[in-house]
């Protein structure tokens, strides 16, 4: 009896542990990157540095944290006769973070860009997309004020914000950032993100040289969030209501609408070697002040992973025709698992049915990582009888042989197959970033 007894202690075991390593490889799946655009999106993340906390008000600066990033960029873009146009800018940010004091700390951080003269286009060869068309572009990208109360969280100023159609979206020098007034709360598996988003700034807002900071609507967009995780499922339910904006410069003008996010992601790892994600993803957007937007978004994705190194993704996004009406996909990079470096189903909604389909693949091995990732995006006949058929392909490399050293480099191909112009036509772009962190 004691043999039968410790045997079945030892299988009991054996199962536990193994289950134990699952949630393991589960949880470690769970933090992937899964979509294109979040894996791009992810080489320019800036580190997160743990605040401290004291006791006395005079501790606050002295256990204070300067953290940032050191970028050189170089951004090229080439279309058939045509001007090529490119820059190459160093820039980054610089965040000074004070310690906590009975709940209370502050942060300032400035985001900054400068085009370097002799690998800079001149003129029409100018690309102004990294340092603004005037080729440069400095800014007090945060400024808030932090207060924390056990598991809840408020934060008044300018601050960092990803939620689906709200984000930083890290993909050149210039973050996103917001003027906002948040309030989060975060238990162990459900969490609560919400409040007013009022101005925003950085590559997706423009980089205008004369406003750099635009409206989010003439109210701002009201938003909260509410989401579950655990080692195996996540889910969250987003809500936005963005109001109408009458700013000429805004880079956001006529998208007032209210916006519900719903999805839906299941991670199972089958052994410590093998693993599978599955997501799935809605859309519903409602016309309000007569801004155009107005739709309904359907999406899923899947992927593979062996052995931690290699993943194949295939990702689905169906939007319903409206007519007359298009998509919006938030203030930043959007959260549709289709979107690419550049080309987004948003481009293509306007007035007809759309479907994109992208299929990716991604292998790391030690410090170094590839990506290749083909978009197919389509439009049915809207009601003048024009079509939309546009292909973007991404291939990436990464080098990254600590945590504080990234080069990488970028090359995205657009091709514009009914030659509608649409996502600007046929395109070549070219980046290579060089990335410090501290």
């Amino acid at each position: 009896m004691k043999k039968i007894a410790f045997g079945v202690s030892l299988i009991v075991l054996i199962l536990s542990c193994n289950v134990y390593a699952l949630e393991e490889v589960s949880q470690r799946l769970k933090d992937r990157e899964h979509s294109i655009r979040d894996i791009i999106d992810k080489v320019a993340a800036p580190l997160e540095k743990e605040i401290s906390v004291v006791e006395k008000t005079k501790h606050m600066f002295k256990e204070g944290k300067v953290s940032g990033q050191i970028k050189v960029l170089h951004s090229g873009y080439y279309v058939d006769g045509t001007e090529n146009q490119y820059a190459t800018a160093v820039g980054g940010q610089l965040k000074y973070e004070l310690a906590e004091y009975n709940g209370f700390n502050a942060a300032v951080e400035f985001s900054t860009a400068h085009d370097i003269g002799f690998a800079t286009g001149e003129e029409n060869r100018h690309n102004g997309e990294i340092s603004s068309q005037d080729g440069s572009y400095t800014e007090l990208s945060q400024a808030y004020i932090n207060y924390t109360n056990g598991k809840l969280n408020f934060r008044a100023g300018r601050q960092l914000i990803d939620t689906p159609l709200a984000d930083s979206d890290d993909i050149r020098i210039i973050s996103n950032t917001f003027e906002a007034y948040t309030l989060s709360y975060e238990d162990e598996e459900v969490s609560f993100f919400g409040g007013l988003l009022t101005k925003w700034q950085g590559t997706d807002a423009g980089l205008s040289p004369q406003n750099h900071w635009s409206d989010t609507g003439e109210d701002g967009t009201f938003f909260g969030g509410l989401s579950y995780a655990d080692k195996f499922i996540d889910t969250s339910v987003w809500y936005y209501d963005i109001s109408k904006d009458n700013d000429p410069n805004s880079a956001t003008l006529n998208v007032a609408n209210t916006s519900l996010y719903i999805d839906f992601s299941l991670h199972i790892a089958f052994s410590k070697d093998y693993a599978f994600h599955a997501s799935t993803q809605y859309v519903d957007q409602r016309e309000s002040d007569n801004s155009g937007i107005e739709s309904s978004i359907y999406g899923a994705m899947v992927e593979f992973i062996v052995f931690e190194d290699l993943a194949l993704s295939s990702a689905y996004n169906w939007s319903e025709k409206q007519a007359l009406r298009g998509s919006f996909s938030g203030f930043g990079g959007g959260a549709l698992y289709t979107n690419m470096d550049s080309m987004i189903i948003d481009v293509i909604t306007l007035d007809r049915d759309a479907q994109a389909v992208v299929a990716g693949l991604t292998y790391t091995h030690d410090d170094f990582g590839l990506m290749y990732a083909y978009g197919d995006f389509k439009g049915r006949e809207n009601s003048l009888g024009v079509k939309e058929h546009i292909v973007e392909q991404n291939i990436g490399f990464e080098y990254m042989p600590n945590k504080n050293l990234t080069i990488g480099a970028l090359y995205v191909l657009n091709e514009d197959n009914k030659n509608s112009g649409s996502n600007g036509g046929d395109w070549e772009n070219i980046r290579v970033l060089l990335l410090y962190k501290f």
